[in-house]
């Protein structure tokens, strides 16, 4: 058995080891233990359930991600948000299912508060009111995550069977619906370009509704 102190970084780091092999769906405790060479029951005593270990394995991922792609915002707010959200799903992409541990989770640390904080602050000095740069930073932070959920969940999977080719499956079923047809091209193949363009029209609308200066 392992003999290295077990705490709450370190399995939330084998937990995040052992997602780009399982998935969510697969990550289970047991699992998790099995990866850190001790018996179950040991995980309990610093997890009460699967929800509490996603909360430390989201504020783990947001432990590595801070200075990455909150630190230091660009004096522009459009370029400071659009650096963030791509440097966010950079990130998410890291991990097998990444955007979906992330979301809905709650952190367990201040990890988050000192990049963020600089983030709002920006956004502040460039003209947003308190109220409009935090929904700002929320309107640009939940598409991301959104974008990055469906990329992944839409995404061949080869453990499933599923090759590019589901792509022409799909058009041939809905041949009857010329424009659904056609859209599956532009939602599900060119992922960044996408996803920067779904960007760009967000930041649009927020300078557009939200921005004051």
């Amino acid at each position: 058995m392992a003999t290295t102190k077990l705490d709450r970084t370190r399995v939330a780091s084998a937990a995040l080891d052992l997602l780009n092999e399982t998935g969510l769906e697969g990550l289970t405790l047991r699992a998790i233990a099995q990866r850190l060479d001790v018996k179950a029951p040991a995980l309990y005593w610093h997890f009460k359930d699967k929800q509490a270990l996603l909360d430390e394995m989201a504020t783990e991922m947001m432990r590595r991600m801070a200075d990455a792609f909150l630190g230091a915002p660009d004096p522009d707010w459009r370029t400071a948000v659009t650096t963030a959200m791509c440097g966010l799903r950079g990130h998410l992409l890291r991990y097998r299912d990444g955007a979906k541990v992330f979301s809905g989770t709650r952190y367990t640390d201040l990890s988050y508060a000192a990049p963020m904080e600089a983030m709002l602050r920006t956004l502040n000095e460039a003209g947003f009111a308190p109220e409009a740069a935090a929904r700002a930073w929320f309107t640009a932070y939940s598409y991301t995550i959104g974008y990055v959920i469906e990329e992944q969940s839409t995404l061949p999977d080869p453990a499933r069977g599923e090759e590019d080719g589901e792509l022409a499956a799909r058009a041939a079923r809905l041949a009857a619906y010329p424009l659904i047809a056609a859209a599956g091209d532009e939602m599900f193949r060119a992922h960044d370009r996408g996803f920067e363009t779904g960007l760009a029209a967000v930041v649009a609308g927020i300078g557009a509704t939200l921005f004051e200066g």
